[in-house]
Order: C-alpha cells, then sequence, then structure tokens
C-alpha cells in the first residue's frame, strides 16, 4: 500500500504543516507547545486506563477529549471554540468539595493513575513554560494562556482526588 497515510515525508527537512497549511520548523515554539499538550493527554490516558474509579474516569475522558481541540486551535485547524476555563475551574472545585483538601505539598506514589497524573501536570507546567514565551510575543491569546495555566492545576486536584480515594482512610507508606 503506498500513501500518505501515516508518512508524509513532508516533514524530512524539519519543517511540519499547521492545519492551515503554513509551514513551520518542527522545533517552533507553536509545535512545541501542541506537541507538549499531546504528551500531557497522553499521561492523562494513562492515568484513566490504570484507574479503577467510575467517576473519576469519566472526567480523565472529559478531559482528554477536551484537549484535542485545544492543540487543533493551537495548529490552527479552523474556528475551533476557544479553550473553556471555566470547565477547568470547575473540576477544581468538584474536587475539593469532594477531598476537603486545598493546596498542600504532596509526594506522587500514592497510586498509579495519581502518579500518572503528577508526570501529566509536570508536562502541562513545561507547556505553559512554552506558552508564556508565544504569550509575551502576542502569539498566544490571552484566554489560551490563562486555559494552559489552568490545566496544571486541575491535573493537581485530579490527582488529590484518585489518591484520596485510594487511601480511603489510609495514611501513605511514604510519608
Amino acid at each position: 500500500m503506498t500513501g500518505k497515510w501515516i508518512t508524509t515525508k513532508g516533514g524530512d527537512k524539519g519543517e511540519t504543516s499547521l492545519c492551515d497549511g503554513t509551514r513551520v520548523p518542527k522545533d517552533s515554539l507553536v509545535v512545541e507547545l501542541y506537541g507538549t499538550i499531546d504528551e500531557c493527554q497522553a499521561h492523562i490516558g494513562m492515568a484513566r486506563a490504570t484507574c479503577s474509579y467510575p467517576d473519576i474516569c469519566e472526567e480523565l475522558c472529559r478531559l482528554e477529549q477536551a484537549l484535542g481541540p485545544v492543540m487543533g486551535y493551537l495548529a490552527r485547524c479552523g474556528s475551533l471554540p476557544s479553550p473553556d476555563i471555566s470547565y477547568l475551574e470547575g473540576i477544581i472545585e468538584k474536587v475539593k468539595a469532594i477531598t476537603g483538601e486545598t493546596f498542600r505539598f504532596v509526594r506522587p506514589g500514592d497510586s498509579v493513575p495519581g502518579a500518572s497524573l503528577h508526570v501529566a501536570r509536570t508536562v502541562a507546567r513545561r507547556a505553559e513554560r512554552i506558552a508564556v514565551k508565544l504569550f509575551r510575543n502576542n502569539e498566544l491569546d490571552d484566554l489560551s494562556y490563562a486555559y494552559i495555566n489552568r490545566l496544571s492545576d486541575s491535573l493537581y486536584a485530579l490527582s488529590l482526588w484518585i489518591d484520596h480515594e485510594t487511601r480511603s482512610g489510609h495514611e501513605s507508606p511514604c510519608k
């Protein structure tokens, strides 16, 4: 079978196309940003695949689905809606109501899905460090930057929720 299904050969010289046809270097900040969000999404998928709590799995699935259009928005794939910050803030408030927790430093590792979300959180923080460069150069709008900032907060909250359910009143063996 021939064709351009997976291998297009268009990137063999270090460039890629955005959805609008613009050719950019593969190491451009916008490609780095949506690639980092893609990596974050993969870690969220790992958390979902290893999570045994249906309500949390549903939330993780919704978050994964929300990130697809965000990446498309960043890659200029037509008239996609701006990222929905209120959705991420809703996750944070929901988890706060369930766990009763406020911010605290945690040691990842009480559960595999919780640890996966901490990895996703650190990847989201990397995305934010990339995004701030685009934001400062007026190449990323306020709403998109704020969404990327809230992404890591919502992942932190979800990791607290998973670990709260996992512990079920038991202290972590690692203090």
